[in-house]
C-alpha cells in the first residue's frame, strides 16, 4: 500500500507565490535605496580657514614727499612821480613831422635806382612762362596748345628724318636714345647731349637734332632765356 501525502502539508505547493513576493520586495527595496534623498541639517558649508604667515605681511611705508613753495610775485614799485614846480623852465621835445608839404624837394627820375628782375639764364621747358615755339605752332591761341604743337612737330621731324644706321642693323642692335638739348636765346639747338647703348645711335640721334629748325626762343617774363628740353629716340628692327 503506497503512502498518501497531505496536499496542505506539501512545501513546494505555493513556491512560486513566495518566489514572486520575495522579487517583489528585492526590487522595492532597490527602488528606494536608489531614490533615498538625504539633507543637510545646516545651510552653511565649512570650507575651512586659511592661515596666513603674519610675518609675511608687509607693511607699505608712506613716504612725505615736501614740494617747494611756488614763486612770489614780483611786485613791482609804482613808478616814481616828481613833482616840479610850476616856476621852473622846461625844454619840451619837439617832434617834427615826416609829412610832405609844398617846400618839400622831389627827387630826380634818374636819382632812382630801379632794382633788375632776377630772371635766370635757363628754365626747364615744364615751368617756363613761354615756351618755344616750332615753325608752324604760332598762330595757336594758347600756351597749352603751344606746347602740344611743339611736340607734335618735333615727333614729326624725326619721324621725318629718321634712318636706321647700317652698322647697327647688320650688329641687330636696338634700343633707346636719350637726347637733351637746348634752345638757345636766339632760337638755334645747341649743347646736344645723348646717352643710348651703342654709338652708331647716337651719332644719328645727333643727326636727327641738328636737322631742327630755327625756333622762336623760350621767354620768362618776356625775356629770353635758354630752354633745356628732352625726348628719346628708340630705335628698332622690324
Amino acid at each position: 500500500m503506497e503512502p498518501k501525502k497531505n496536499p496542505h502539508l506539501d512545501v513546494k505547493r505555493n513556491s512560486m507565490l513566495y518566489f514572486f513576493m520575495g522579487m517583489t520586495f528585492v526590487l522595492l527595496m532597490a527602488y528606494l535605496a536608489l531614490n533615498w534623498k538625504t539633507y543637510y541639517s545646516e545651510d552653511t558649508w565649512d570650507l575651512g580657514s586659511v592661515k596666513v604667515n603674519e610675518d609675511l605681511i608687509e607693511e607699505t611705508p608712506f613716504l612725505k614727499l615736501k614740494l617747494p613753495d611756488p614763486p612770489q610775485p614780483k611786485i613791482q614799485s609804482p613808478p616814481e612821480i616828481q613833482i616840479i614846480d610850476d616856476e621852473d623852465d622846461l625844454e619840451e621835445t619837439f617832434i617834427k613831422p615826416n609829412e610832405s608839404n609844398q617846400d618839400t624837394k622831389i627827387a630826380e627820375v634818374d636819382d632812382i635806382q630801379v632794382v633788375e628782375d632776377d630772371i635766370p639764364d635757363t628754365v626747364f621747358f615744364s615751368v617756363i612762362e613761354n615756351a618755344p615755339i616750332f615753325p608752324g605752332c604760332e598762330n595757336e591761341s594758347t600756351e597749352k596748345e603751344k606746347r602740344e604743337c611743339f611736340q607734335e612737330q618735333m615727333l614729326k621731324h624725326i619721324r621725318k628724318n629718321f634712318r636706321y644706321p647700317e652698322v647697327a642693323q647688320e650688329m641687330g642692335l636696338e634700343g633707346r636714345v636719350n637726347v637733351i638739348f637746348t634752345v638757345q636765346k636766339d632760337g638755334s639747338i645747341g649743347d646736344i647731349r645723348l646717352r643710348g647703348p651703342h654709338e652708331s645711335l647716337e651719332k644719328e640721334a645727333a643727326r636727327i637734332i641738328s636737322k631742327l629748325p630755327k625756333l622762336q626762343p623760350g621767354k620768362q617774363r618776356g625775356t629770353p632765356v635758354k630752354v633745356p628740353y628732352s625726348i628719346p629716340i628708340t630705335f628698332k628692327l622690324n
